[in-house]
């Protein structure tokens, strides 16, 4: 039974490339964020604001552990910063888990989030100057985490259909 789990910063294509590529592979898709959203029956920002992230990581490596643990093959995307918290980085490497890091640069990153700032309510009020700082700084902290994957598939300049192709190559 093998998960490939699929982790980078926002913006980088995380859901969307997991959804096509579970559409070419038939492994069923969970997007880790939204079983959260599921299980509490509050958005992420909710359960941040009424519950706090303490609560809200302990859920997240849960879940996370619970769909390791399921059975079947399955694709799962992590939510930016799961890597990064309760060495939630060292289920990367775990038996039967392909881990593959979709990684962007800042710029890339950037010319993602800055059309829909507004969905995203960490970086909503933020001017470009301030989001591009933001990404740099978050890219830099959580570098050790996200490189902690087995695989790296560079997102720059390619369409998520190529990316979702090198995945089923690296799987292959």
């Amino acid at each position: 039974m093998r998960k490939i789990i699929l982790l980078g910063y926002m913006g980088s294509g995380k859901s969307t490339i997991a959804n096509r590529l579970s559409n070419s592979t038939e492994i069923p898709f969970v997007d880790l964020d939204k079983s959260i959203e599921e299980r509490t029956n509050l958005s992420i920002n909710e359960i941040f604001e009424q519950k706090g992230e303490i609560y809200f990581r302990k859920l997240e490596r849960e879940i996370f552990i619970e769909l390791l643990n399921s059975s079947g093959n399955l694709i799962i995307s992590l939510g930016g910063g799961a890597p990064c918290y309760a060495n939630n980085h060292e289920l990367l490497k775990g038996k039967n888990v392909v881990s593959i890091y979709l990684k962007a640069s800042v710029e890339t990153l950037f010319e993602r989030l800055v059309s829909n700032k507004s969905k995203r309510p960490i970086i909503a009020n933020m001017d470009e100057d301030e989001l591009r700082e933001f990404i740099a700084k978050h890219l830099f902290e959580r570098s050790f985490y996200y490189n902690q994957a087995q695989y790296k598939v560079s997102v720059d300049d390619i369409t998520k259909d190529d990316a979702a192709q090198k995945i089923i190559e690296i799987l292959a």
